[in-house]
């Protein structure tokens, strides 16, 4: 599953490698939309699952308005491999909706964040890898820049120990069963509801959580500077 319902707000601030204009707040198109090294953001993100050979449907989770038109790039791709579904006021009602749209049949489920374009195999195979034990799988890499934790006033509480925190990524990796479960006993419950991810919907039901090794280079894309990191890293890789 791929999550792209998200409008993008924070890259919608101006100009940067992306082709939009120098103050360009009024920039109204998704951020998923937009292109890096000439391709789709979204389609970049959807290409390494549509190569790996273990991935079946790929269900592509749009707001509600780009899933009723997907853009024109899109519908020529779209077929009973590659699905859409309509996406929901917050992230876990999109993936919620992403699940039930995914055909039965599925046993293991992949859910990425479009805003990552240059997610690799490899990664791929370490959460599957995970998943197939029974437990969930997030990649992640280890935090390391010292942690602060401030007040409302910005003054400093504590300094956190780094030696066991982790910056997590997407692909994550569930049972089928366990992420729908989560997703169930998530409906309506507003803590649940603000999660940041779906490992953190399994965590409060006392499901395992496995960190498997992430990648530098699955980076996500959220401000203009991020777009222009991410058009090196494609020139660089020439694609």
């Amino acid at each position: 599953m791929i999550v792209a319902a998200g409008r993008g707000v924070r890259a919608q601030a101006g100009g940067g490698g992306t082709g939009a204009a120098a103050g360009g707040a009024e920039h109204a198109e998704p951020k998923q939309f937009r292109p890096v090294g000439g391709v789709p953001l979204l389609l970049r993100a959807i290409r390494p699952f549509a190569q790996h050979p273990r991935v079946g449907p790929i269900v592509v989770v749009l707001a509600p308005e780009h899933a009723a038109a997907p853009p024109a790039w899109l519908r020529p791709l779209l077929s009973e491999r590659l699905l859409v579904a309509a996406g929901g006021e917050a992230r876990q009602q999109s993936v919620a909706n992403g699940l039930a749209r995914l055909p039965r049949g599925v046993d293991l489920v992949l859910v990425h964040d479009a805003a990552r374009p240059f997610v690799e195999r490899d990664l791929i195979d370490r959460v599957l890898a995970v998943a197939e034990l029974g437990a969930a799988a997030v990649p992640g890499l280890p935090v390391p820049d010292t942690i602060k934790e401030t007040d409302t006033a910005g003054l400093v509480v504590r300094t956190v120990p780094r030696d066991r925190l982790v910056a997590v990524q997407t692909p994550q990796a569930f049972p089928r069963a366990m992420l729908e479960t989560a997703h169930q006993r998530a409906r309506g419950d507003a803590a649940t509801a603000a999660a940041t991810d779906d490992a953190a919907l399994c965590e409060r039901l006392g499901h395992p959580v496995r960190v498997v090794a992430g990648s530098a280079r699955n980076l996500k894309i959220t401000t203009l500077a991020d777009f222009a990191l991410a058009e090196a890293l494609a020139a660089l890789e020439g694609a």
